[in-house]
């Protein structure tokens, strides 16, 4: 059964950078696209960054481009997201997702900005 598990949120200023993880188990993590989603307060779910199985190809959000960068080892089995120069409006539940249907089984890590 395919489970993952994100960490590494917090409550940072703006400006502030902080690293999201993603440990993934119960199913062949190397051979999947993963992605990172996001749930802002009262809106639906946002796709915000993809990357390809080997982690050679990498897309990104117009909202998060240029500041935050998608990353995975498939030795650790592990996602990650880092993010840099956040801004209030990228306060949200953050969610890993697999497959190209983006599936999310995990219960996210909350990132909040704020001053």
């Amino acid at each position: 059964q395919a489970q993952v598990a994100e960490s590494g949120g917090g409550s940072v200023q703006p400006g502030g950078s902080l690293r999201l993880s993603c440990a993934a188990s119960g199913f062949i993590f190397s051979g999947y696209r993963m992605s990172w989603v996001r749930q802002r307060p009262g809106s639906d779910l946002e796709w915000v960054s993809d990357i390809s199985v080997d982690g050679g190809n990498t897309d990104y959000s117009n909202s998060v481009k240029g500041r935050f960068t998608i990353s995975r080892d498939n030795v650790k089995n592990t996602l990650y997201l880092q993010m840099n120069s956040l801004k209030p409006e990228d306060t949200a539940m953050y969610y890993c997702a697999y497959g190209p249907a983006r599936i999310v089984e995990g219960q996210g890590t909350q990132v909040t900005v704020s001053s």
